[in-house]
């Protein structure tokens, strides 16, 4: 049985592809203030366990649960209250406003025939400022470019205002310093305000700066989990991505470099 703050479970879950298992017998808890990682390497099944996780696909066994249910017994409307998920992959096809895409984000809020009113439009509005999209709130979609269209797709998820996010590969596309500030948006949000985190990342340094327990994929049916001071390391990550890593520490934060 889940645990009254858990946001998410799963227990003895499989998930593979083709034969090939990415997770065997998984238990798994995320709690409100948590942040968790998902590391591996390509084709381990990262992906492929998000939308597991995000109900979008059915595992080989076991169970996934959102507050406590299955998304079968909630339904779609209240499994996108709960859950916000933001996919790998993504395009804009027809010709919108950046207000108008993020205001997508409110319709689990709303019923079969109401309008997105002046407190929607001020949630989606707050949501673009917090991604550094506010000056561009009646661009057309199309015109942007692929970051800015990564941060729209973020905005639109923050305008949902789920309490679970599953997120794969949030920074893709996006430079530098996009990548801090999204990072550091979710961890407020999860420090703050309570929600929880899980997303694929590619960058160990990060996650064991910005999360709070990380997961590691092997792609063999194997996995590693916990907080991240005791998984994220050389040891565990040279293992991980089959390449020698060496910890560097600058100010108490931690990075991995090829050795």
């Amino acid at each position: 049985m889940a645990h009254a703050a858990d946001l998410l479970s799963c227990h003895g879950l499989n998930v593979g592809i083709a034969g090939r298992s990415f997770c065997r017998d998984l238990f798994l808890r995320v709690r409100a203030g948590d942040c968790l990682a998902i590391l591996g390497r390509n084709g381990a099944g990262k992906s492929t366990l998000l939308s597991v996780l995000a109900g979008l696909r059915a595992p080989d066994a076991g169970e996934v649960l959102i507050g406590g249910s299955t998304y079968a017994r909630l339904g779609a409307r209240a499994s996108a209250l709960l859950r916000g998920w933001l996919p790998q992959n993504r395009n804009e096809a027809f010709s919108s406003t950046v207000l108008e895409t993020a205001l997508v984000g409110r319709h689990p809020h709303l019923a079969r025939w109401d309008w997105e009113s002046a407190n929607d439009a001020g949630i989606a509005s707050r949501a673009l400022r917090s991604v550094g999209l506010g000056e561009l709130a009646q661009r057309d979609v199309q015109t942007l470019s692929g970051g800015e269209l990564q941060r729209l797709a973020i905005a639109t998820l923050l305008t949902q205002a789920p309490h679970l996010y599953l997120l794969d590969e949030p920074l893709a596309h996006l430079d530098l310093n996009h990548q801090i500030a999204i990072l550091d948006l979710f961890a407020a949000l999860a420090r703050d305000e309570q929600i929880a985190c899980v997303m694929v990342l590619h960058e160990p340094g990060l996650a064991a700066r910005f999360c709070t327990h990380a997961l590691l994929l092997f792609g063999d049916g194997e996995t590693q989990q916990g907080i991240c001071d005791e998984v994220i390391g050389s040891a565990s990550l040279s293992r991980l991505y089959g390449y020698p890593l060496h910890e560097v520490g600058d100010q108490g934060r931690r990075w991995f470099v090829p050795a």
